[in-house]
């Protein structure tokens, strides 16, 4: 056991179930001193098993549908009675495309869908910062962490509408990390994760495939979930107090590669 977050309080949305990185961050959190609430959406929480996960945490979970702002003032006023204060850190790690459920290609998306993905994935980002500025819920240098991916840079086809979603939720951090800053000392981050094989992650078309290209791109090869965690830990600390408005690649370098040996070789074979 380490003590990174020893005495700090936080807000864990989206553990879904043992593959899920928000699972991990909530452990590694508790495993560093911090006491937690967990929260997902009701449907989630009964297609999950966060009941096992607030067992072992020895946690409360509250309900909480993130794009409706009484469901987010409830949960944020429910955790700091829980919590006996204001909360030190969140992690945003909530997102869904209603278009890539249901295998509608970028070029014919339903709007209707593409709005209820944006409105879930990223402007839930936005929603949860304001409601807890309003509610001055998080302490002076806390921490906010969303978890994004390389695709709201770069073209990654079978991704589909995601990429503009994880792309606005990147320009929410860089946004309100500057007047929750200047506001509360409030620090608000994206991190950019490696694919990673999550319930989520492996929904993606083509995912296995794509996860093997990363893994031969990557010098340090993918960032699985656990290593995920501990990064978030880290951002969470005050060792990082300094970092904000940030998207933090964490994913053993392939955002910096052209090309590898190692996908050269695989194209002669």
């Amino acid at each position: 056991m380490n003590n990174l977050l020893k005495g700090k309080k936080g807000i864990i949305f989206g553990a879904l179930d043992e593959k899920s990185i928000a699972w991990k961050v909530a452990e590694e959190s508790v495993a560093n001193g911090a006491n937690i609430v967990l929260t997902n959406a009701p449907t989630a929480l009964r297609l999950g098993s966060i009941n096992k996960l607030a067992e072992k945490c020895n946690c409360e979970v509250i309900p909480a549908d993130a794009t409706k702002i009484e469901d987010l003032e409830n949960l944020l006023d429910k955790s700091m009675k829980i919590l006996n204060g204001k909360v030190d850190f969140i992690l945003h790690s909530i997102g869904m495309s209603v278009n890539v459920r249901k295998k509608r290609h970028y070029t014919d998306l339903n709007y209707d869908y593409l709005i209820k993905g944006f409105d879930i994935s990223a402007l839930s980002f936005h929603k949860l910062l304001q409601t807890a500025m309003k509610m001055d819920a998080i302490s002076d240098w806390g921490s906010v962490l969303a978890l994004s991916y390389i695709a709201a840079q770069k073209t990654f086809p079978s991704y589909n509408d995601m990429a503009e979603n994880k792309s606005y939720l990147e320009s929410i951090a860089r946004s309100f990390g500057y007047h929750y800053g200047k506001d509360k000392r409030v620090r608000i981050n994206t991190v950019s994760q490696s694919p990673t094989m999550t319930t989520a992650g492996s929904g993606v078309k083509g995912f296995d495939t794509f996860f093997n290209y990363a893994e031969k791109m990557s010098p340090l090869g993918n960032a699985d979930s656990l290593n995920c965690a501990k990064f978030c830990v880290m951002l969470f600390s005050d060792y990082t107090r300094m970092i904000t408005m940030q998207n933090l690649y964490h994913d053993g370098g392939f955002s910096s590669m052209g090309i590898s040996d190692e996908v050269i070789s695989s194209l002669e074979n």
